[in-house]
């Protein structure tokens, strides 16, 4: 009797050492498993020309989270950026994003809260350190296509009507030369220019010097005048001279 009892004592502390193993083994991996600050991560990015700041919940259990953000300054809250935002975690990671045109080097604080229940609180903390943004401003895209300037350039071989030759087509027969056309050919270059004067040219420069074909009529007449004019002055003189005697 003694040794049944001491047995059953046994081997209720033996259930009840067992129990309290599994108790602390599952408050153990049931803290391993709940929501956690270290699971949330938060960055400055650019989505074009615009900024924005991202938060990532890789809480494998998918706790929601509201998660909130704050522009720091001088390590007070300056204003929220937008609303406060849910997020439901999963281990590859879900992110959410914040609309913000920040300045470089500007600081945001992230604060994270996680409900178990409606009172439970898993999470109410910031993510460390703060958010701080890149030293250069977002700036858009440039896709612009270069534009492409003609070439200037003349062809290298122009064409001119003028300049081409009809060809006859194949098969007929070639035109012969007429006549005309042969006589034209063989007709003699125009004589070269003579430096002779012309008769006109001639007689212009006779008729200026005197010397054309009328100049002895002339002297003859002049000759006849003349001897006239000296008769009457001597017969003038003959009878002057007997009127005084």
């Amino acid at each position: 009797m003694s040794l049944s009892r001491r047995t059953a004592a046994r081997s209720v502390r033996m259930l009840g050492v067992t129990a309290a193993s599994a108790a602390l083994a599952l408050s153990a991996a049931g803290t391993a498993l709940a929501c956690d600050i270290t699971e949330f991560s938060a960055a400055a990015a650019c989505d074009g020309a615009k900024g924005v700041i991202t938060v990532t919940d890789k809480d494998p259990t998918g706790v929601p989270a509201e998660i909130t953000v704050f522009l720091e300054n001088n390590g007070g809250d300056l204003r929220q950026v937008g609303a406060a935002q849910t997020v439901k975690g999963s281990k590859k990671g879900v992110t959410v994003s914040f609309a913000e045109d920040w300045e470089p080097n500007a600081e945001y604080r992230v604060h994270v809260l996680a409900l178990e229940g409606k009172k439970k609180k898993l999470v109410d903390a910031d993510i460390t350190p703060n958010v701080t943004t890149p030293s250069k401003a977002c700036k858009a895209d440039d896709t612009s296509t270069p534009t492409t300037t003609p070439s200037s350039s003349p062809s290298s071989t122009p064409s001119s009507p003028s300049s081409q030759t009809a060809q006859p087509p194949a098969g007929s027969a070639t035109p012969s030369p007429s006549p005309s056309d042969s006589a034209g050919d063989s007709a003699a270059p125009p004589a070269p220019a003579s430096n002779a004067p012309s008769p006109a040219a001639q007689e212009s420069n006779l008729a200026e010097t005197g010397a054309n074909s009328n100049t002895g009529l002339i002297i003859g007449i002049a000759a006849v005048l003349v001897v006239v004019g000296g008769g009457a002055v001597f017969f003038g003189m003959r009878r002057r001279g007997a009127s005084h005697r």
